[in-house]
């Protein structure tokens, strides 16, 4: 693997490792420009003007840190303390705190890249933390891992995420098994939670698109497969059988969002730790996935990517 570039304030980082790149904006929310082999977008490309206008959402995928999702209401209260947080995107408090704020960049001995974060604690989040997201590319995946350290005078609730957009073909499908999806009201913010109905399960694979979802899927497996069977990519054997993407993470991230805009050509499966809207359910009956951990304490978890060809059955 090759370091193609350093970043500067406004700079990009880009690995290499045989045809596949990966395009890191550091300052930029930590965010992920792209993903690509050859001439094959492997996550989505970036909507046009993203860079310029300051926006991470619009690139092929983002950190969540440290909490995914949406907070109810953008208040919360903990240890006896009620909190507001700010509005981030169309009223709400979303997504934490990482993908608003520039990271560092550090290379890696022989290959891959770290880039940190150290927040000290302010509006976005009222608790001190430091988070980390390690890249590691092969010519045939990428491995994200995630760390947060609870830097807060005392015990604190933190989580974390990652947000990756796809690309969404005609004939692309999404494989994934989950035990409950939390149900939205009008304002994005659970009011129950249920068993996965037999129309949204996924677990024999689903038509991307079939189901208009915005959701959190608890208890996820750890494993998902996007397969498109109608995309070329030369690069690997059988080429008109198309490509699958496995997505495989560890047991920290134990829901899954999905969500699938309608009329876009892209979509978003987001591992994450926590449930939506978990700041204010850390005693209801769903594990929060928010953990509250003492001082110098750490979490951490990794997500992998790996590509792989479709060949016929």
């Amino acid at each position: 693997m090759s370091m193609l570039g350093m970043t500067t304030p406004r700079a990009l980082v880009r690995l290499q490792a045989g045809a596949a790149e990966l395009v890191l904006a550091p300052a930029l929310g930590g965010a992920v420009v792209s993903w690509r082999r050859g001439g094959t977008a492997l996550f989505r490309p970036p909507l046009a003007d993203a860079l310029q206008a300051d926006s991470p959402r619009d690139l092929g995928s983002y950190p969540l840190f440290p909490y995914s999702n949406r907070v109810g209401g953008r208040r919360f209260s903990f240890a006896g303390v009620a909190y507001d947080l700010p509005d981030l995107m169309n009223g709400w408090a979303i997504h934490g705190a990482g993908w608003r704020l520039p990271w560092t960049a550090h290379p890696h001995e022989g290959g891959g890249v770290t880039l940190r974060l150290a927040y000290p604690g302010g509006a976005l989040w009222p608790f001190a933390f430091e988070a980390e997201q390690h890249f590691d590319l092969t010519e045939d995946g990428l491995r994200i891992g995630c760390a947060i350290t609870n830097r807060h005078n005392g015990p604190a609730p933190l989580g974390f995420g990652l947000h990756p957009y796809f690309p969404r073909s005609p004939d692309c499908t999404l494989r994934f098994a989950a035990s409950g999806v939390q149900m939205p009201g009008p304002d994005k913010i659970p009011v129950s939670h249920q068993a996965v109905p037999p129309a949204w399960n996924h677990e024999a694979g689903l038509p991307v698109g079939s189901v208009a979802l915005d959701h959190c899927f608890t208890g996820w497996s750890g494993f998902a497969r996007l397969a498109y069977p109608d995309l070329a990519y030369p690069d690997l054997a059988y080429p008109d059988r198309g490509f699958a993407i496995d997505i495989t993470a560890d047991p920290v991230f134990a829901n899954a969002v999905v969500f699938v805009p309608p009329g876009q050509d892209f979509f978003a499966f987001e591992p994450v730790s926590n449930i939506t809207d978990a700041i204010n359910r850390m005693d209801g009956p769903l594990p929060p996935g928010l953990f509250v951990i003492e001082p110098g304490a750490q979490m951490r978890g990794s997500i992998r990517f790996a590509v792989t060809p479709l060949r016929a059955e």
